[in-house]
């Protein structure tokens, strides 16, 4: 099979009605690693590059309550910037860039699952509608299906 590793996906595929964020963008731990009281962060095993993550919304209206909201995680060798807040919106919309798809079996259910990564994220470039997302190219979540 010509597929080995994380398959590359698009921001519009996975967010055709965009996202927005509603957490910290946090560094992840590498909890195998760490011990007594010591913290060591997770790195990714092929580029090496630290781990972060962010809880962002799915927009998409016909997503269920219960997945809506999933963890993107940013490969950085720093911690990513959120982009400015807009006026009006109770959330920060954000796009991102360099996306990949990993499907998995999660351990806890035994259902298929998708840790989704990003190299970067960004504001949404506009359409024309003052505030709403645009729909581009571009990161990880972490998504039971």
């Amino acid at each position: 099979m010509a597929i080995h590793g994380p398959i590359p996906i698009t921001f519009e595929q996975v967010f055709p009605h965009g996202c927005y964020i509603v957490g910290e963008v946090e560094q992840v731990k590498d909890f195998d690693a760490s011990s007594g009281g010591r913290t060591v962060f997770a790195k990714d095993k092929t580029t090496g590059e630290l781990i972060w993550q962010v809880a962002v919304m799915d927009a998409d209206p016909n997503v269920k309550a219960g997945q809506k909201t999933v963890s993107v995680k940013l490969l950085s060798p720093v911690q990513p910037v959120v982009p400015p807040a807009l006026p009006g919106l109770p959330f920060v919309p954000v796009e991102f860039d360099g996306m990949t798809v990993t499907p998995y079996v999660a351990q806890n259910t035994g259902r298929l699952a998708y840790s989704i990564r990003a190299t970067a994220l960004r504001a949404p470039r506009t359409t024309g509608t003052a505030g709403a997302p645009a729909k581009q190219n571009g990161a990880v979540k972490e998504a039971a299906a």
